[in-house]
């Protein structure tokens, strides 16, 4: 039989790697465990409209929804259809006054006098206003955003019009500045405000100023900007820099609606990386999403989302329809109270959104791992190429060593910190399974050994498996520690390989030990030996339909992979997901739960009850994939690094049970069919 030995001295040196990797992980649990303060926000607009539809005042909305929980409300720039709704200013279309003129409805001597005078245009929009502080933001704003050749200060008797050249429509819609008589009462209220400007077309740093201007004596908490710019963007981006720093506030990061990254924004990658990254993730559920959940639903999914995603602002809207015998406000009150308590129970604080600190480990410490996936790179090929000659195994590590740690060295790490994140993504969970086949190959067992002792083995390989395969979760969460990927300013990219290399590798070590063909333990036909009988074995309809259906399979596990592809998700499985999340902090990945550790469990059943080679080879594929999975769990690294550790035990324990249950259902069904066989036979 051939030998397959693993070196110590590898061996050695992926350990010290982990006992970096673990030093790492410890200083990241330490930055995620200070940074549990979530800000439940809601707009403004939002309450008052739901003051409107109750019909109560909105000092008395505003307190309700204080004492719900909420912390903060979302201001945004004013616009005209707000000021005709408030009645603070109006804005009337030139066409409008003339039409009023000619029918005699216009009775305003003022005004007869100005169409008389042919001073009224049709094309032009005419501003008024009915308090002092809004009628001073508002033509301060509409200078900078159209300019003095497109304002015009007219006087109509003792009043102060502008007479504007703008479409009357999109005017209506037009941004017009921060108003400072809501946010000053919504600090009164006693909540933050978080403030959402918008940029300035040919942006200049005098625009900027004048929007902090407008925010001076607020209570801001964070800023989130509106629409695809950050102030400042593109030429003044540092004006905005040195008044989030010297004010202190919070930059709000708007999550993208496929979950990775964020909404983009010209300039706010810049500003974040300016800022140090002293900015929190924002969630909002989509608007015509929440319509369809039930207040419970949406409650855990912020309970969900602030745990797993690193969520701080919680940015909700209200609800527009009852539930059940309950009022309008009775279902908004509670959807907020609810909220907060699940959250408060979860273990997080309310106030101002938390922030990571500017952390990033250590350079010597990621070296030390990188020597570490250099060493798993060797070994890997030492497991599968027995010539692989001692000296030549020194030569490659030395090699790889020095291309992984000069770049860190110099500072341009990077690349070569996504690089070695792949590696142990990949070769750790496969060098977990290939060690099972190792040992598993010299046992000689009898085929009748009793289900306990099968089961008792198989619960004991998953869980050793498991253990050796978090080694390489621990390097892959360790080499990309750093603030940007906790907040997925990165993401790790190589998630889509993650899926199917480990299969690979593990495949490519299975050939070389075993013969898919003759069972034999110790493979005489080299790997392109096999792979040609394969391909020159006759093919039958049963054949094609079994291909097909794999290849059905493979489809699905990509495509169910990741936030981009849409394959939709059984109603069924999305039920036991949600009883999952009920059950557990952490609800365990269902590529380990329900593919990947009950088909590890059969495949220690194959070996023991000799299965054809060919069987335990699928079998093994399909463990391979639980293992995978557990380490492309800790490449999400938004997910707090002990909420991917969680999911990955449950996924084991749970899976280990169903695994038993999988084994116990074919050794029934196995009894069943050889008792009837039994049975035929003597009647024959």
């Amino acid at each position: 039989m051939k030998i397959f030995k693993y070196s110590r001295w590898l061996i050695a040196f992926i350990i010290v790697g982990l006992v970096a990797a673990m030093i790492v992980n410890i200083q990241r649990y330490q930055v995620e465990k200070n940074n549990m303060s979530v800000e439940m926000a809601i707009d403004y607009e939002g309450l008052v409209q739901l003051a409107q539809m109750e019909g109560i005042p909105i000092d008395t909305m505003l307190q309700k929804a204080k004492d719900a929980g909420i912390t903060s409300l979302a201001v945004y720039e004013t616009t005209f259809k707000k000021f005709n709704e408030n009645g603070k200013a109006s804005a009337t279309a030139g066409s409008e006054i003339l039409q009023k003129y000619h029918n005699g409805s216009l009775i305003d001597p003022n005004w007869r006098q100005l169409v008389d005078a042919g001073v009224i245009q049709g094309a032009d929009v005419y501003v008024t206003g009915n308090d002092k502080q809004t009628f001073v933001e508002l033509k301060e704003d509409l200078l900078r955003r159209l300019g003095s050749d497109r304002v015009q200060s007219l006087q109509v008797g003792r009043e102060e019009v502008l007479a504007l050249k703008v479409n009357y429509e999109q005017f209506l819609k037009m941004n017009l500045g921060m108003p400072t008589d809501e946010m000053k009462l919504v600090n009164a209220a006693g909540f933050y405000v978080i403030a959402r400007p918008s940029n300035y077309s040919d942006v200049s740093k005098d625009d900027v100023d004048a929007v902090f201007k407008r925010l001076d004596g607020i209570n801001i908490s964070d800023i989130i900007f509106s629409g695809d710019q950050t102030l400042g963007s593109p030429t003044q981006l540092d004006a905005t820099v040195d008044y989030f720093k010297t004010r202190g506030i919070t930059l709000g990061m708007i999550e993208h609606t496929t979950q990775l990254q964020f909404y983009k924004q010209d300039g706010l990658m810049e500003l974040a990386q300016a800022l140090d990254y002293k900015a929190a993730r924002v969630y909002s559920i989509p608007k015509d999403e929440q319509p369809k959940l039930k207040i419970a639903t949406a409650v855990e999914r912020w309970a969900n989302t602030d745990e797993e995603r690193n969520i701080r602002i919680d940015l909700m809207r209200i609800y527009e329809k009852p539930e059940g015998n309950m009022s309008l406000l009775a279902t908004n009150l509670k959807y907020f109270s609810d909220t907060r308590d699940i959250l408060q129970r979860s273990g997080f604080t309310l106030g101002k959104a938390g922030t990571f600190e500017n952390y990033n480990a250590s350079n010597i410490l990621r070296m030390i791992m990188m020597l570490g996936v250099a060493a798993a790179i060797v070994l890997y090929l030492r497991l599968i190429l027995p010539a692989f000659k001692e000296n030549q195994q020194y030569l490659l590590f030395a090699v790889l060593s020095i291309c992984f740690i000069v770049p860190l060295a110099m500072g341009h790490g990077a690349s070569v910190r996504t690089l070695t994140a792949l590696a142990s993504a990949n070769l750790f969970p496969a060098l977990a399974v290939i060690w099972l086949l190792d040992q598993i190959r010299g046992i000689r067992l009898a085929e009748n050994s009793s289900m306990l002792k099968i089961i008792g083995t198989g619960v004991a390989a998953l869980f050793v498996t498991g253990i050796l395969s978090f080694v390489g979760a621990a390097y892959v969460s360790g080499i990309l520690a750093d603030v940007q990927y906790l907040l997925e300013v990165n993401i790790f990219r190589g998630i889509k390989l993650t899926f199917i290399l480990p299969i690979i590798l593990v495949s490519i070590a299975f050939l070389r030990r075993y013969n898919i063909f003759d069972g034999s333990t110790d493979s005489t036909e080299s790997i392109m030996a096999q792979v040609k009988k394969i391909l020159n074995t006759p093919v039958y309809i049963k054949s094609l339909m079994a291909f097909f259906f794999a290849v059905v399979v493979v489809i699905v596990f990509i495509g169910r992979s990741g936030h981009t592809e849409g394959m939709p998700v059984p109603g069924i499985e999305l039920k036991f997901r949600a009883f999952l999340e009920q059950l557990l902090y952490a609800r365990p990945r269902s590529k380990e739960l329900l593919i990947g550790h009950p088909a590890f469990m059969l495949a220690v059943l194959a070996f023991y009850r000799k299965w054809p080679t060919i069987i335990f080879f699928v079998l093994v594929v399909f463990a391979t994939i639980g293992q995978g999975s557990l380490v492309e769990t800790f490449a999400h690294m938004r997910t707090p690094f002990m909420m991917s550790f969680d999911r990955g035990v449950g996924g084991i324990v749970l899976g280990a049970g169903l695994g038993i249950i999988a084994m116990l259902v074919v050794h029934g069904w196995q009894r069943l069919f050889s008792s009837k066989r039994r049975n035929i036979s003597e009647h024959e």
